[in-house]
């Protein structure tokens, strides 16, 4: 009732009106991102644009109702699906724990007392104050956090010189074994020699 009756203090129609909320809430969505008015605003233009084709009769109320309600949907669904301001929170981090064994790229030169990094997935703003635990890193290189810091300085090493676990282990045992072989080859050669 509202609708009409500002339709004909405004002298236009109640699809008119439907198209032009509609498109309001479109450009306040472009205006402020993330308000959720992308929703609503699809819903209605939607609506105006089936009023125009059917016209304003009692059968033309139910098929706008019908379109608000399956364009809302439709909207809301796309809107979530898509992620497209992300919402779901998948790209940023949750703390600076979170950034342990992140990978990224050298902007700035690191040395032991500063330098700059761009993590890959490292949230809103990807570049960290770095620091490596000795010696230099060239720009461009990539690096992998090792010690995040607590926040705003974060400690790298290059990924060719941080070692797996597991490698470490198989080379551990390989050193194991290979003393084992001197050993035992010095145990024969006295031996013999005796």
């Amino acid at each position: 009732m509202v609708a009409l009756q500002l339709g004909e203090v405004l002298n236009l129609s109640v699809p008119v009106l439907l198209l032009l909320a509609g498109t309001g809430l479109i450009v306040a969505e472009a205006l402020a991102p993330g308000a959720h008015f992308i929703v609503v605003g699809i819903a209605l233009l939607v609506a105006g644009l089936v009023g125009l084709v059917v016209g304003s009769t009692p059968l033309g109320f139910l098929l706008m109702t019908l379109a608000v309600l399956l364009a809302g949907a439709g909207a809301f669904y796309a809107y979530r699906e898509f992620d497209l301001y992300g919402g779901k929170g998948l790209s940023q981090t949750s703390d600076s724990q979170s950034l342990k064994g992140k990978t990224g790229r050298v902007t700035e030169t690191v040395t032991t007392t500063g330098g700059e990094v761009k993590l890959d997935a490292g949230g809103f703003n990807p570049y960290y104050a770095a620091r490596s635990m000795d010696g230099e890193i060239p720009e461009g290189t990539e690096v992998m956090v090792i010690d995040p810091g607590g926040g705003n300085v974060i400690t790298v090493e290059p990924l060719e010189a941080i070692e797996d676990p597991i490698d470490r282990e198989l080379a551990r045992g390989r050193a194991a074994r290979d003393a084992d072989r001197i050993a035992d080859g010095e145990s024969e050669r006295e031996t013999e020699t005796t």
